[in-house]
């Protein structure tokens, strides 16, 4: 191998790692704090390595920073808002019936949620469908059903539900001939084999006044509550501490390990960390490469080409031979 070869990789290489981003570049300033007028708070991120790594990627802020949208496997739907004094997300699915759809059923597709994610479909939750096959489907009043086959009772669907005869938000809206019952399925499977004997359905969620007089400070609405989990943890807590700095909680999106996302760079700790502070002149954006790691880069790139040349010159001609005073290295 000749000597401008072998310089030739060595340079490449060494360019290579001098242009890796810095480790200890700063994100807390690409972390959006919002998506329209929804706030984005921990454990939540909708930029990669904000937030817990159990949320990442199950978040998308699209349309210039205005439409929150949640992606499970059933499809990406809107997020209408986000409650983390009690965690839970409340989102719509466009598909489901609505009041301005009366009696024109559309088709539809059943809601479901990964289990193995932090994600779980709450059981405040209801559930209405329409139009069911009542030769495959148990469609009677539940309290009488009950009363005569206790054991099939978590199996019949409700024909004297509450929400039934009180749509919410459009009373009466459904016809003498469409028929509903209320049924909370267990499982996705339930939700599908439902539809599968059923017109269409839709989910209503039981909000809180916060009158503090349940359950009657509670009203329906349309939507489909989805609980989440709310990984504290020590690590967090010491980096969002404002006496500490007051950092962004994060995580390395190679490792998923904790990082504390700070202006200055980030630490394993919190912002005030002495070595972080230490080394604070040193941390540059992800993605770019500080002056003085180009200016080293091109330094020693000058470098390696003068003692090149100077080797070159004093080589003996050997027709490609490597001898002992020939050798690199």
């Amino acid at each position: 191998m000749s000597p401008l070869h072998s310089y030739s990789i060595f340079l490449a290489i060494f360019m290579s790692i001098i242009l890796q981003p810095s480790i200890t570049s700063s994100q807390s300033h690409l972390c959006r704090s919002s998506c329209g007028d929804i706030p984005i708070n921990y454990p939540f991120g909708i930029d990669d390595g904000c937030g817990s790594p159990y949320y990442r990627h199950m978040l998308i802020c699209s349309d210039n920073n205005t439409k929150l949208e949640l992606r499970t496997p059933s499809g990406k739907y809107p997020v209408k808002s986000i409650s983390y004094s009690d965690p839970h997300l409340l989102v719509s699915d466009p598909f489901m019936w609505n009041c301005q759809d009366r009696d024109n059923f559309r088709p539809t597709r059943s809601f479901s949620i990964d289990s193995s994610t932090h994600f779980t479909v709450s059981p405040q939750n209801d559930y209405l469908f329409f139009n069911c096959d009542s030769e495959k489907v148990i469609v009677e009043p539940k309290p009488l059903f009950c009363e005569r086959f206790p054991d099939r009772c978590d199996s019949s669907c409700d024909s004297s539900s509450y929400l039934c005869r009180h749509l919410p938000e459009c009373g009466s809206a459904l016809g003498s001939r469409v028929s509903c019952c209320s049924y909370y399925p267990k499982a996705t499977q339930s939700l599908r084999l439902m539809l599968q004997n059923c017109a269409t359905y839709t989910s209503v969620y039981w909000r809180s006044t916060g009158a503090g007089n349940a359950p009657y400070d509670q009203f329906p609405e349309y939507g489909i509550r989805v609980d989440f989990e709310f990984p504290v943890t020590t690590k967090c807590l010491l980096c969002q501490d404002t006496t500490k700095g007051g950092g962004v909680c994060g995580f390395d999106t190679r490792t998923q390990s904790f990082l504390c996302l700070c202006k200055q760079g980030n630490a394993t700790t919190h912002c005030n960390d002495p070595v972080l502070v230490k080394h604070k002149h040193i941390g540059a954006v992800a993605g770019t490469v500080t002056a003085v790691s180009a200016a080293g880069a091109i330094g020693v790139g000058g470098g390696v080409f003068w003692y090149l040349r100077k080797v070159r010159a004093k080589a003996p001609v050997t027709c490609g031979v490597q001898s002992n005073e020939n050798r690199i290295f």
